[in-house]
């Protein structure tokens, strides 16, 4: 049987369409790692009710999710499948932070219980944007690509797109705190919102120009449009006979944890202010470093990922970041504060001036972060596979619902990270979340140690194990890519689905 298995994406196809994430990564750094501060700094709302309303509001998500992915499984008018999500999720968030950053400061501090309606009025409203657009992010790749060539390439370019989305913004932010205004006061956030809105409002432009050509009904499943008609009451059903979905959710779940708890704004000005002592000398200078190294592991990673498959890649370097991350632990149970050779040190009054804990420290956290940096989005293009797994097993090309699956584990962790930190700061006894010029509280320093290496740690832990059957291997994803071929041929053909189901079951039926 001559079939054609092998659906590629031009160049400038890959390197745009995951700028849809850069686009959402503004808001993550925007939203996930500042909103706990601006509500308990700005607006006065209390500490423990600032983080865990984060993490709270994800009741929410878990109806939004389901509801948003099924609505886009059976969309498909003018502007595709796709696009309109891109397009609706970008202005719905747009207009929920510009609101809530910019306007609600402005009401009285008489009227507290407006300025907590505000808080958790515009933070769901975003939420349902957020959904929106990040659902495209992991649902669009099954039309962009199928190629296993291509696919580790994303994670790449998925990279450079969260760097011009989320490193852009991290990398303004400290800016804005010296020149501007300091995270705790409003005019911090309302001098950083607009550059956010205006670099997401771009990149999603860019995006939408990436996947425009495969947004195209040729592209959706087995069958096209007659593919689509799936139940939100399905959805435990995927979830419980998927196997390398719930898997691939639980890794996701750790990388993502790690990344997120380990690079939290209040996380980071414990350890580089509070601890160290110098949070505008050590925090950029440590972050480009970081970048630094993750460049030559993501070019390790998509050729381990090209050559040995997605599964041997992810678990190979979260394997190093844990490995790198024993000796980060180590330094930090060996710091004191006021002790010369036990603190961070780059530069001193009289310049350049390093140490040996500083070495070894940018050593262990340069290799463990570029690892883990290089693998915090791995997963996003593994849900292409999952997705094409499930067209597979149940004939169901549904994108939609594979993505908001993925996206809802995605975000749990995402805002968990910031109820762990607002309960674990309070532990110590600290009223406000500390900011790069609050002073060492006794016991801070295991706080940090908790945060910034112990759980991600766990987190890694977690995803090897789960990543340890996976079995979308390199092999098994070429033939499955082979017998969907195969089955979406015979129903251009003429034939039903389940005849072709039922034909084509393994590599061998096609052979013969």
């Amino acid at each position: 049987m001559n079939i054609n298995t092998v659906n590629r994406a031009k160049m400038y196809q890959l390197v745009l369409f995951p700028l849809n994430n850069g686009a959402t990564n503004v808001y993550y750094v925007l939203i996930l790692s500042y909103i706990a501060t601006f509500g308990n700094n700005v607006l006065g709302i209390a500490t423990v009710f600032a983080s865990v309303m984060v993490t709270g509001m994800r009741v929410f998500d878990a109806i939004t999710d389901p509801i948003i992915g099924a609505l886009m499984d059976r969309t498909n008018g003018k502007l595709g499948k796709f696009r309109p999500f891109m397009i609706i999720g970008n202005v719905i968030m747009a207009a929920a932070v510009i609101i809530l950053y910019m306007i609600t400061p402005g009401i009285p501090a008489h009227m507290q219980w407006m300025r907590y309606a505000a808080f958790v009025g515009l933070y769901a409203v975003w939420v349902i944007g957020y959904t929106f657009q990040t659902s495209v992010t992991r649902s669009g790749q099954t039309v962009l690509t199928n190629d296993p060539n291509q696919r580790p390439l994303f994670t790449i370019f998925n990279t450079v797109g969260s760097m011009a989305g989320m490193g852009l913004m991290q990398f303004m932010a400290p800016i804005v705190r010296s020149n501007v205004a300091d995270y705790s006061s409003a005019d911090f956030y309302a001098f950083l919102t607009p550059i956010g809105v205006a670099v997401s409002i771009v990149l999603t432009i860019l995006a939408i120009i990436g996947i425009w050509e495969k947004d195209n009904p040729k592209y959706f499943g087995l069958g096209g449009a007659a593919q689509e008609k799936t139940k939100i009451s399905e959805y435990i059903q995927i979830i419980k006979n998927n196997n390398p979905m719930q898997r691939l959710m639980i890794a996701g779940a750790g990388c993502k944890l790690a990344l997120s708890i380990a690079t939290n704004v209040t996380v980071l000005c414990m350890l580089y202010g509070c601890m160290m002592g110098n949070y505008d000398g050590l925090y950029l200078p440590m972050m480009v470093l970081g970048y630094v190294f993750s460049v030559p592991f993501f070019l390790l990673t998509v050729r381990t990922s090209q050559k040995q498959g997605q599964k041997a890649s992810l678990m190979r370097y979260v394997s190093v970041a844990f490995v790198c991350y024993i000796g980060v632990l180590v330094l930090l149970f060996l710091w004191k504060q006021g002790v010369p050779g036990r603190n961070l040190s780059l530069f001193g009054e009289n310049g350049f001036s390093i140490n040996l804990y500083t070495v070894l420290f940018v050593l262990f956290f340069g290799v463990g972060y570029g690892a883990y940096y290089a693998t915090a989005d791995m997963p996003i293009p593994m849900v292409a596979d999952c997705s094409d797994y499930e067209t597979y097993r149940s004939g169901k090309y549904i994108p939609g619902i594979m993505g908001t699956l993925f996206s809802l584990v995605d975000k749990l962790v995402s805002s968990l990270s910031a109820t762990v930190v607002g309960i674990a700061v309070s532990v110590i006894g600290l009223q406000n979340l500390p900011t790069a010029e609050t002073p060492y509280a006794p016991g801070m320093n295991w706080v940090v140690i908790i945060l910034f290496c112990i759980i991600p740690m766990a987190a890694w832990a977690a995803t090897l194990l789960a990543m340890k059957n996976y079995e979308l291997t390199g092999s098994r994803m070429k033939e499955i890519q082979t017998i969907n071929a195969a089955r979406k041929e015979g129903v251009a053909n003429g034939m039903t689905l389940e005849e072709a189901m039922k034909k084509w079951k393994t590599i061998e039926d096609i052979e013969a």
